[in-house]
């Protein structure tokens, strides 16, 4: 009954999805509401867009308690500085190149870790950071 529902609304609406985009829209319409909203996010972070959602979207969660707010993903994220381990310079030159501190600035920072070397990025950037200082020989934290 429910197929008969989509080919009629298909057909009302004069939009016909055929091959792969029938089939992809039919995998659409059996997955949860939690896994497509994943999804969504999942998109955003590899196409570099975001979905913004309408206003009436964006007030009816205030309404519905803090359930929804637990099960989203953490967006923003900070890379720390915990050790610089045995190639200090090379830690240095590795923070120069991720910020815009200068040399006193940066040599600083690897002197006084644990300190945030970048707050608020995305977790690619966080990633990409991570794995540079790590490289140099230093410790790192994601939080």
């Amino acid at each position: 009954m429910a197929e008969e529902a989509t080919v009629e609304e298909k057909e009302e609406s004069g939009v016909q999805l055929e091959g792969k985009m029938a089939e992809f829209a039919e995998w659409l319409e059996g997955i949860s509401v939690l896994e497509l909203s994943q999804l969504v996010k999942g998109l955003e972070d590899r196409l570099g867009v975001s979905a913004a959602a309408p206003m009436a979207m964006a007030a009816a969660p205030a309404g519905g308690g803090d359930a929804g707010g637990e099960v989203e993903a953490k967006t923003e994220f900070d890379v720390v500085l915990t050790a610089a381990g045995g190639q200090k310079i090379q830690v240095i030159k590795e923070i120069r190149a991720l910020t815009s501190l200068g040399l006193k600035e940066a040599k600083e920072l690897v002197d006084n870790a644990p300190k945030p070397v970048k707050e608020g990025v995305s977790q690619e950037e966080a990633d990409e950071a991570k794995a540079k200082l790590e490289a140099a020989g230093a410790t790192v934290e994601i939080k």
